[in-house]
């Protein structure tokens, strides 16, 4: 008898597969980063086979590591970066170029010409999503205009695209053998092709982005009883495991959080920062710069929509201090740099990178410090390094609250950044509402496992999922008001300088 599920979570910066036990406690994980490539300023790629390699290495390690034998798996779901872009080859495996991740801002031009006919919301009433670099259309409109002989590959049907999920679920379930070329209602509706409302991909912007239909993946329920394909024998699992779960990293999270009622929010910090409010099973679009998403699609179930806040840079303005102006040795050194000034010394920093996403929609925007004095000493700057990402949540907790009209109570929180106490401290002032971490703080992976479970009745229903989670530690806030009105003005006016940076 089966006695665990695996997830297998492919990050932007590394990949994770994780063995939970019913009780959705963590037996074994194993995880390996891989090269950020950029080969100029705004273009961030990944290699597709680096990440393919890394993910049967980190299998393989888990299992070991967990001491559980392939037989002992019910299952296996998968979550992953969503919006980075791959197209390859269905006969050969290999990819016509690098993935193209979601931070990258290369499709600018593509965006802003696709605007000209019906501004930056010319496709939001069908797809949730305002034209942005962010998505993964203009991306591969961008692949096909730009890596020569692509789009006839296309147009015959040898060129495959997908998102991580897609090319994962491919390689583990065959490849160029028969490998399932799928992408679950949550991944597919990142791409701005897919229609909400009739859940499939959208002809007349298919038409409009020239992109050819067949290459597109079929799209699938987030927890699937059909499962797509098995694992193979010789494969990194080492058994025939049914791959049956799939979920954007986010959406992950929110399962994994167990929000599964309308009104139930949870933010996760990890690259950047996603913050996710459950909608029910009509989707809300919004007025105030948030994204309209699939939440999740339980097997024949009515599929679920989620209002999202998307954040490009968080725990990344934490890597960049750490390796580009080497402050410090490891990501978690941050918490007593910033411990060693009292307060931000009348600093913010807005971490444009990439430009700026929800509520702003900025993609001329880049970095900046302000309020710079000499007073100033490298505690300051990492003490606002992490107030940023605490600002940039209130940002879209405000524009949620304006959307939905639903006054949310507290917050759940998961992901790397939660272990920093400093962070979820003043993240609790600055929203003025209690901020809530579970003893599972991998609720991404949890998240990818549930959908893989309920599919094959590893779990029974959502309140065998509830019954999981458990509450570790809350963070009350502190903050007398006037303090943090007055904070937060200074931080709306440090991002009101970002604008227009690129001409």
């Amino acid at each position: 008898m089966a006695k665990y599920v695996a997830a297998v979570d492919q990050g932007t910066t590394s990949t994770r597969c994780i063995i939970f036990d019913h009780a959705g406690r963590i037996v074994g994980v194993d995880q390996k980063e891989h090269e950020q490539i950029y080969p100029q300023p705004g273009w961030v790629e990944h290699d597709p086979m680096e990440i393919w390699e890394r993910t049967q290495e980190v299998i393989r390690g888990a299992i070991e590591k967990a001491g559980v034998k392939p037989g002992d798996i019910a299952a296996v779901g998968v979550t992953n970066q969503r919006e980075t872009t791959v197209v390859w080859d269905k006969n050969t495996g290999k990819p016509y170029y690098n993935a193209i991740v979601w931070q990258d801002t290369r499709t600018k031009d593509i965006c802003d010409e696709l605007a000209k006919d019906g501004g930056q919301d010319r496709f939001r009433p069908k797809v949730g999503l305002p034209l942005a670099t962010y998505f993964s259309g203009p991306k591969i409109k961008w692949l096909l205009d730009n890596v020569e002989g692509l789009r006839e590959a296309a147009e015959r049907g040898d060129a495959l695209f997908g998102n991580i999920d897609t090319w994962l679920i491919w390689n583990l379930t065959g490849g160029p053998n028969g490998g399932a070329h799928v992408t679950d209602v949550t991944n597919a509706s990142r791409t701005m092709l897919m229609n909400l409302e009739t859940l499939d991909w959208d002809d007349e912007i298919l038409d409009i982005m020239g992109i050819p239909k067949k290459m597109l993946p079929k799209i699938v329920p987030s927890s699937d009883p059909n499962t797509w394909g098995s694992t193979l024998k010789d494969g990194p699992f080492g058994d025939e495991i049914p791959v049956c779960g799939d979920l954007g990293d986010q959406q992950a999270a929110l399962v994994g959080q167990t929000c599964f009622d309308p009104g139930e929010a949870k933010n996760t910090y990890g690259t950047g920062c996603f913050l996710l409010l459950n909608t029910g099973t009509e989707p809300v679009q919004s007025k105030s710069g948030l994204l309209t998403t699939l939440a999740y699609k339980f097997g024949d179930a009515p599929a679920v929509y989620a209002l999202e806040g998307s954040i490009a840079i968080t725990g990344a303005l934490v890597q960049w201090l750490r390796d580009n102006l080497e402050f410090f040795k490891k990501s978690a050194d941050i918490e007593p740099c910033a411990r060693s000034v009292p307060d931000n010394g009348g600093i913010y920093f807005v971490p444009a990178f990439s430009g700026l996403f929800a509520p702003y929609w900025r993609s001329d925007a880049r970095g900046v410090i302000v309020g710079l004095t000499r007073y100033i000493k490298k505690g300051h700057i990492c003490r606002a390094a992490l107030e940023a990402t605490a600002y940039q949540t209130r940002d879209v907790f405000e524009a949620m609250i304006k959307d939905s009209g639903v006054d949310l109570k507290a917050l759940k929180v998961d992901g790397g950044m939660v272990y920093n106490d400093l962070l979820m401290q003043f993240q609790a002032d600055i929203l003025n509402v209690p901020v809530v971490r579970p003893v599972v703080a991998e609720t991404t992976s949890l998240g990818a496992a549930y959908a893989a479970g309920l599919a094959v009745g590893f779990w029974k229903n959502l309140d065998d999922l509830r019954q999981n989670w458990q509450v570790d530690k809350t963070w009350e806030p502190q903050m007398d008001e006037e303090t943090r009105a007055k904070l937060y003005k200074g931080w709306l006016k440090a991002v009101e300088r970002t604008f227009g940076w690129v001409e």
